[in-house]
């Protein structure tokens, strides 16, 4: 039968405690570890000629051990009279002067300031579940008026939110200064059933009461302390630590392939993020080379919502190339600097060495992985907060294809890339077309050019091409086009209209380069268009207008008023909402009577395109079937490496599938881009509408 407390009020019932020694009889019961786990940070604290007071004593053998290597000033409370009289009793004759009293801690009857220090293991915590932390905050009450000045409260702890906050903030509060141990111990290799670290809070009195909070926080019990700003901050390096010390001791156990469990660590001196580690296992029964146990796969700066990287799919794919027993997967985070990859690994090394798989042999080397080398790069050109899509970034990145890009990232979103346009340099580009047209076959052999930083390159500063667009879903949109004709009647007008501005990429380039093109966007979040003009070059004119308000009213009162159609409606628009299974588009754009509302909208050639992001398999067969009930015609591609897919309906019920003649619209439609007047010489289109046509699909 356990012993331990079955409800919070036990833990600070007299009656509880009297049975639980009874019970317990004479061995000693250890909360948090014993003499020799603590002793380095109590000789560190609490000098052997301190009067000290033991607080919550029970029948642990620390004052015993404390005693024998020099400490003959302690004074052990507790609140059981069986427990005092059998320490009494084991002591009297072995250490005369170690003195055990039946004493209620918060209410003791010793004088003001009569101790140097006070001794607490486990008995803030046993208390603090009373009566919402009142016992708790009496006995640090009464601790704080028994300790002299310069005495210390050190107080053995597993450190809950509720209990550190209650005595972090109590002794703010009174001005005490207040340093926190985390004496989880990085080199041990030790499985314990006792998963979560000790803590252990020292809480120095002063004279006068300080100024300004002291909060500081070190790691283990010589680790150099690291002041934080405000309680809130040193709670969440506290939970930072509880939940690495869990999901080690969950790693050192076994391996799932089934989970992959994710942590994120923070810069110390400023309490950010700074590395996101992902643990992926390999199957059971794959075929790893005996030698291959644990690998650390370092993320370039600026990719890590790549597929690759950024999915659980793509990470498995990772992880299945690697072939190692377990690869962590490390994400950099934005406004974090890193030296070299050096640097990077020396600072991992400590920590990930813990994450090893069970079993694996001492002493092997474990690879830090990456690509090519390099850390990536990435810069922040601006963030702020918009009230409907929360705190976003924009930032410039390298691609793996060696270019920069310009990204807006909605951070609230799990670093949803919302936008992505290519940079180019314009005058660089003038100068060396000629020369490019000339060696073209010949660089596809050679070396990428040497890497630089914007600040670096020659000719003048980066702009956003206008001509290319980054986003695959984007292309397969222009690409429809084919379905309306457009290119066989140069002076025919099409108009669009497009729910989502995003960083204005695709609706400039329907501006730019298609025929007759008038655009007219509906985009609820200002912020969005003022991040589009601000950073990604996003100019509206008279043939490109931008609506701000929601879509779906935007189209129901369209429809309402009557007399307008579009050729072309479409959706790409996220929800804000990441719980639903569907990122894009909210569900009511995809609700029959809306659909049908879009269906009056369209005139008799013109096609509705939709950009579906749905990983619920049932939700996906749902809004496919919704979109054909209202559309006869309905063709779909996917992209590859992500959870997009472009459905191209219409009403059309003549052809189906990807005909010949729609593959020949296509050579239209490319060989019609770029007749617009508002290209310019360096800015051309830069897709290929056969190839994107070629892979279409009935849906």
């Amino acid at each position: 039968m356990s012993l331990l407390p079955r409800t919070a009020e036990e833990f600070s019932s007299a009656e509880y405690w009297e049975r639980f020694f009874k019970k317990r009889g004479e061995k000693a019961f250890e909360w948090y570890g014993d003499y020799n786990k603590l002793c380095g940070v109590l000789h560190k604290y609490i000098k052997p000629r301190d009067k000290v007071l033991v607080v919550g004593c029970g029948n642990s053998e620390l004052s015993e051990q404390l005693y024998d290597v020099g400490y003959r000033h302690l004074t052990n409370i507790d609140i059981s009279e069986t427990v005092v009289n059998h320490m009494n009793q084991k002591n009297a004759k072995q250490r005369p002067d170690l003195t055990f009293q039946t004493v209620d801690a918060t209410q003791t009857p010793y004088e003001d300031g009569s101790y140097q220090a006070a001794l607490d293991k486990g008995t803030l915590d046993a208390m603090a579940s009373q009566e919402e932390g009142a016992l708790a905050g009496r006995m640090l009450a009464e601790v704080g008026r028994v300790l002299g000045i310069g005495g210390r409260y050190v107080c053995v702890t597993l450190a809950q939110e509720s209990v550190i906050k209650l005595a972090v903030e109590h002794f703010i509060q009174v001005g005490w200064a207040v340093r926190l141990h985390c004496l989880a111990d990085p080199e041990s290799q030790e499985v314990s059933s006792f998963a979560l670290p000790v803590f252990v809070l020292v809480c120095t009195k002063f004279r006068q009461p300080m100024p300004m909070p002291i909060l500081e926080m070190c790691q283990g019990e010589d680790g150099a302390p690291v002041r934080l700003p405000v309680v809130a901050d040193l709670l969440s390096v506290v939970r930072e630590r509880q939940a690495y010390a869990m999901l080690r001791q969950r790693l050192r156990t076994g391996t799932d392939a089934t989970s992959t469990p994710s942590l994120t660590l923070c810069h110390a001196p400023t309490g950010r993020p700074r590395y996101t580690l992902t643990i992926q296992d390999c199957p059971p029964g794959a075929k790893v080379p005996r030698a291959n146990h644990f690998a650390i796969f370092i993320v370039p700066q600026g990719r890590e919502t790549d597929w690759l990287y950024g999915l659980a799919e793509g990470r498995g794919q990772l992880a299945a190339s690697a072939n190692f027993r377990r690869l962590v997967v490390v994400a950099m985070h934005r406004e974090q600097e890193y030296t070299d990859m050096q640097a990077v690994q020396s600072e991992l090394s400590p920590m990930v060495m813990e994450l090893a798989p069970p079993g694996m042999p001492a002493n092997q080397k474990v690879p830090f992985l990456s690509v090519g080398g390099e850390l990536g790069w990435r810069e922040v050109v601006s963030h702020g907060t918009s009230d409907l899509s929360g705190q976003y970034s924009v930032e410039d990145v390298r691609g793996e294809d060696g270019q920069l890009y310009r990204r807006l990232v909605f951070l609230g979103n799990d670093g949803l890339v919302q936008s992505e346009s290519r940079l180019t340099n314009p005058a660089a580009a003038a100068a060396s077309s000629q020369k490019n047209k000339k060696s073209r076959r010949k660089a596809k052999l050679s070396a990428p050019p040497p890497m630089t930083t914007p600040s670096q390159t020659p000719g003048g500063a980066l702009e956003v091409d206008k001509g290319y667009l980054c986003c695959a879903h984007h292309r397969v949109m222009v690409a429809g086009l084919a379905m309306l004709g457009v290119g066989n009647d140069h002076n025919k007008d099409v108009s669009v209209l497009l729910v989502g501005l995003g960083g204005g990429g695709l609706p400039q380039f329907l501006r730019d380069f298609v025929p007759g093109a008038r655009v007219e966007v509906v985009e609820q979040d200002p912020a969005v268009l003022e991040v589009a003009q601000g950073w990604f070059g996003f100019t509206p004119d008279d043939r490109l207008t931008v609506t701000l308000g929601d879509g779906l009213e935007r189209i129901n009162n369209i429809e309402r008023e009557g007399g307008h159609q579009y050729d072309v409606i479409m959706f790409d628009v996220d929800s804000k909402d990441p719980s639903l299974g569907m990122s894009c588009p909210p569900p009511a754009f995809v609700e029959t009577a809306f659909l049908e509302r879009v269906g009056k909208l369209l005139t008799p050639r013109g096609v509705f395109m939709l950009n579906l992001v749905c990983r619920d398999s049932a939700l996906k067969k749902s809004v496919l079937g919704r979109v054909r009930g209202v559309f006869p015609r309905v063709l779909s591609r996917g992209i590859e490496g992500e959870v997009n897919e472009v459905l191209l309906c219409s009403r059309g019920t003549g052809e189906t599938g990807v005909q010949p003649s729609l593959l020949k619209a296509g050579k239209t439609l490319q060989g019609a881009l770029g007749m617009n007047s508002s290209r310019t010489a360096i800015c051309i289109p830069q897709i290929d509408i056969t190839e994107l046509l070629e892979d279409l699909k009935v849906a």
